[in-house]
């Protein structure tokens, strides 16, 4: 029977259901087209940028020690970040999901004011904080230790615009395995549990990460920007684009980006092994 002979004998009262979203020609066209404007243009401008130089003047912009110096702090300092809110990330969703306590509502919208607050108000009140001058600063100095304008002032600012990223990605997870957060066993936990949340710690993992690399506003007031010692590579950026070296900005842009996307494809490896180690039979 041909597929018009099986329309046509269909009875008159039922029709073909209606789809709620369009089909997958329009929507994959929509997609590409929303991605294309977003994403793969701005891209494109930065590598074709880049283009204009030649491989001397492409390898001198970007291995320059000042710059190298910006990549080391950058980098060091994001995943040392991204590391902190793993494990105390982990620490506050637990508490979240398994505790009723007074002002538990208050902790809970507290975890996404980095979200809310504006990059800059958030550096300039963590120097005004950690300063020699402030509350906490004021205390440490005298001791010989310095935070601010140092770059464990910088790890603490990337830990703070970090942290909601790690909370909020675990936290529905272990609201999933809830049940079996009464047990009390350490076994339970390892077994259970945490392979169940691996997948999500380094997706937030991997977002605080990626959020660290590119942060300027909060990072600028506190880093005291000292080159070889305090200078991250967004400011590198920033301060060539300021000498109109737009081809040395894109180039520098160019290597944070590649850097950047081979560290998030290995972490969503590590995903998809853990996914597929989980799901496999014991």
């Amino acid at each position: 029977m041909t597929t018009a002979t099986a329309v046509a004998a269909a009875p008159a009262g039922r029709r073909a259901p209606k789809r709620v979203l369009p089909g997958f020609g329009l929507s994959l066209g929509y997609t590409l087209f929303y991605l294309s404007i977003i994403v793969l243009i701005p891209l494109s401008a930065l590598i074709f940028k880049t283009f204009t130089l030649t491989w001397d003047q492409f390898w001198a912009a970007i291995s320059a020690p000042r710059v190298m110096a910006s990549y080391r702090l950058t980098f060091g300092a994001s995943f040392i970040a991204a590391l902190v809110n793993l494990v105390f990330g982990l620490l506050i969703a637990w508490v979240l999901v398994r505790y009723k306590f007074p002002g538990k509502k208050i902790v809970d919208a507290l975890v996404d004011l980095p979200f809310a607050l504006p990059t800059a108000v958030a550096g300039i009140s963590l120097t005004a904080l950690l300063a020699g001058n402030g509350w906490v600063g004021s205390i440490l100095e005298p001791m010989g230790i310095q935070l601010a304008f140092k770059p464990v002032g910088i790890v603490i600012a990337l830990i703070f615009i970090g942290l909601p990223f790690v909370v909020r990605t675990v936290q529905p997870v272990l609201e999933e395995a809830a049940t079996c957060l009464g047990a009390t066993r350490l076994q339970t936990f390892t077994k259970v549990i945490l392979p169940s949340i691996t997948p999500a710690l380094l997706t937030g993992f991997a977002m605080a990460f990626a959020r660290a690399v590119g942060e300027y506003g909060s990072v600028i007031f506190i880093a005291g920007n000292m080159p070889m010692v305090s200078e991250i590579t967004p400011l590198i950026i920033i301060g060539k684009l300021e000498q109109y070296d737009y081809a040395g900005a894109t180039a520098v842009a160019v290597v944070m980006l590649v850097i950047s996307f081979i560290l998030l494809l290995i972490i969503n490896a590590l995903q998809a092994w853990q996914r597929r180690h989980a799901g496999a039979p014991a």
